[in-house]
C-alpha cells in the first residue's frame, strides 16, 4: 500500500492576504494542519486568503467545515476565502454538498491570488 504525503504551506501574498497551499489528502487526520495554517494567517494580520488544492486527490466533510467555517471568519474580518482547484473529484465533492454555492471556487491559483489583492 502506498502513503500519499501531505503538505501545508503559507505563504504571505503581502499585506492581509496569504496563500495556503496542500497537496495529497485532506481529510478528518489531515484537516487540523489546514486550520492551524488558516489560524496562523489570522494571527499574522490576514483578512484574505486563496486555499490552494491544486496538488489535493481528495476532501472529506471535516476539510469542508473548515473551508465553510473560515470562509465565514475572512468574511467577519472584511477580507475573503477563495478555493483554488480544477481536480474534477475535488470540484464534484463542492458540488455535491452545495458548498461551491457558498464558496469562491477559482481553477488557476492566478485568478484566487486576483479576487483577495486589490488591484493584482
Amino acid at each position: 500500500m502506498s502513503v500519499l504525503e501531505f503538505s501545508v504551506n503559507t505563504a504571505a501574498l503581502g499585506g492581509d492576504a496569504f496563500v495556503v497551499t496542500l497537496t495529497g489528502e485532506v481529510d478528518l487526520h489531515t484537516a487540523p494542519a489546514l486550520e492551524q495554517a488558516l489560524e496562523g494567517a489570522v494571527g499574522l494580520g490576514g483578512t484574505s486568503v486563496a486555499v490552494d488544492l491544486a496538488e489535493v486527490t481528495f476532501i472529506d466533510s471535516t476539510t469542508l467545515e473548515v473551508l465553510l467555517r473560515y470562509h465565514e471568519r475572512f468574511r467577519g474580518l472584511g477580507g475573503r476565502l477563495v478555493v483554488v482547484t480544477d481536480d474534477r473529484r475535488v470540484l464534484r465533492t463542492f458540488e455535491i454538498t452545495g458548498l461551491g454555492r457558498v464558496v469562491t471556487i477559482e481553477r488557476r491559483l492566478a485568478d484566487a491570488v486576483a479576487a483577495i489583492l486589490p488591484g493584482a
